[in-house]
């Protein structure tokens, strides 16, 4: 059985995570508590040490974020319940972290819930994920993304990605590093996650930097930091050029 804690302070979304678990996981899912505050929720982890979270962003005193940063005990996986707030979606995606929209539907609930209870303990990056999403959440400047490959997560600084690649499902992202990452994300999940006023995406197959682009030649091709080259659709052509030189 997983010990659960729910965090939310709306009673009601916290008797309807209970009312979803008991019917879809009442053998594999165990709610040993509940809160509904920044300081409840640091005390009843403290004290229960759960093995996964489910908890709203904001909260009467604070966000989760205050007590996943607070927290000592971090030997948990998370999974956001929240609103439709898309400054704090971003900032989940950003750090590679799970979330379900209110109002629950029941399966993203179950499905979201099945990768916890499946899944393989793996390595813990938990803190830096975390770390990640409460950057952007709290409007750091040179903002970071979390990158998971199967076998590495990295922290990337947004300043530090020339391009990036699509191929089918796959990314990668092209770094002042020279080092390449390829990432199981399509091209237009990867443009969800990075800052729009940094990013633009300027073929079907690519997204550039504009801070990196050096010039645009006459056969539709943007020349960025190293001599990389990235082409420019016809289609996109005004919307790319007016966006990094005007």
């Amino acid at each position: 059985m997983i010990k659960t804690i729910i965090i939310d302070d709306e009673a009601s979304v916290r008797a309807d995570v209970r009312e979803k678990i008991a019917s879809h996981f009442k053998n594999e899912i165990s709610i040993i508590g509940e809160a509904d505050s920044v300081a409840s929720g640091i005390k009843v982890i403290e004290q229960l040490k759960p093995q996964l979270l489910l908890l709203d962003i904001n909260l009467g005193d604070g966000t989760s974020f205050d007590i996943l940063k607070q927290t000592s005990f971090k030997d948990f996986d998370v999974i956001f319940i929240t609103g439709y707030d898309m400054h704090a979606i971003k900032a989940i995606k950003v750090g590679a972290l799970d979330y379900i929209l209110k109002p629950i539907e029941m399966d993203e609930f179950i499905d979201a819930l099945r990768k916890v209870t499946t899944q393989e303990k793996q390595e813990n990056h938990l803190e830096k994920l975390i770390e990640i999403s409460s950057e952007y959440f709290s409007g750091v400047k040179n903002k970071r993304v979390i990158l998971k490959t199967s076998d590495n997560v990295y922290a990337i600084y947004e300043d530090d990605i020339i391009y990036c690649r699509s191929e089918g499902n796959y990314t990668t992202f092209y770094t002042q590093q020279m080092e390449k990452i390829m990432v199981s994300k399509s091209i237009k999940k990867v443009e969800e996650i990075l800052s729009e006023e940094s990013f633009i995406r300027c073929h079907q197959s690519y997204i550039v930097n504009k801070k990196h682009v050096l010039k645009y030649n006459k056969q539709g091709i943007l020349v960025v930091h190293l001599d990389f080259k990235v082409p420019v659709s016809s289609r996109r052509k005004d919307y790319v050029l007016k966006r990094i030189f005007d």
